[in-house]
């Protein structure tokens, strides 16, 4: 079986390009079981993000939500928003990501009216549940443009169509009453959460302290620590272990480097430490990851 993982940068934008300018649309028929350990780590990107549940359940992280998605549900997931996918075992998440410029051109009225609002909302997401009316309605919708895209070559007309029809919905009734300043504080405190990540994955490899990592954004320790398990539900020196781990395994992947070479390259004072970090965290051993990804 093939292994993916998300690409990103070091802010955790998306690299990968979604469709491309002509036609800024894409489809992806994925299952969360199939990427490296079972997760699609976080990441962000601009465009617009539905995906459905078809089996299995998918533990979603999106902003500062902890959800539960199980089969048959959908979720809507807006613009410059943070998330992850998890799961426990196979879990097809049939998604689409499209930029709003293919609903509308950016200095238009359909796109001020109904798109910018949605965009500029403090909704970071929306679930879609088959027993909600509207939500059902926009689950079946979903559900031809998947088809769409499978059984379809010349598709594209169709499918922005589609598209329409949907985002009609979603405005209809999604909640768009909530506090635009909530909504500012909310991209605020993520700006600085990327700022303060950046900065790990710059110097992950040195001795780094909470004091540090909360300088890189300019707020207090407390701030700091709170930002972090806001949106990703950990503290950031937790974050540090975690991304030097994931380096780490990188490395096991890539090189022939001894463990203790690689722990050391990775900001592990000893060997030792590194390996029982690596084995909570991984639930195997360096070496045994190694030989799994032969």
């Amino acid at each position: 079986m093939s292994i993916y993982k998300i690409t990103t940068d070091d802010t955790l934008y998306e690299t990968v390009q979604h469709g491309n300018s002509r036609y800024p649309f894409a489809y992806y028929p994925e299952d969360i079981w199939q990427f490296d350990f079972h997760r699609i780590d976080w990441h962000w990107h601009h465009e617009l993000e539905f995906m459905v549940v078809t089996d299995g359940a998918a533990r979603c992280l999106v902003g500062a939500k902890q959800l539960e998605l199980p089969k048959g549900c959908g979720i809507f997931i807006n613009s410059g928003v943070l998330h992850r996918f998890e799961s426990r075992g196979s879990t097809p998440i049939p998604n689409i990501v499209f930029s709003p410029l293919l609903l509308a051109p950016e200095d238009s009225l359909i796109y001020e009216k109904y798109i910018l609002p949605v965009i500029n909302s403090s909704a970071a997401c929306q679930i879609f549940a088959p027993q909600i009316p509207w939500q059902n309605r926009i689950l079946q919708i979903l559900a031809q443009i998947f088809a769409l895209q499978e059984t379809a070559q010349k598709n594209e007309l169709q499918t922005t169509q589609l598209l329409l029809q949907m985002w009609d919905i979603l405005f209809q009734n999604l909640d768009l009453t909530t506090d635009s300043g909530k909504a500012r504080q909310l991209n605020h405190q993520q700006a600085r959460l990327q700022t303060m990540m950046q900065y790990v994955h710059d110097h992950y490899r040195e001795e780094l302290a909470l004091e540090e990592i909360a300088a890189s954004a300019s707020v207090s320790k407390s701030s700091a620590l709170h930002i972090f398990k806001t949106f990703i539900r950990m503290p950031p020196v937790a974050y540090l272990i975690q991304y030097r781990l994931t380096q780490a395994a990188g490395q096991l992947h890539t090189t022939g480097k001894s463990v203790t070479a690689i722990a050391a390259d990775t900001g592990f004072a000893n060997a030792g430490y590194f390996c029982r970090k690596f084995r909570q965290h991984y639930h195997m051993s360096p070496n045994e990851y190694r030989r799994t990804r032969v």
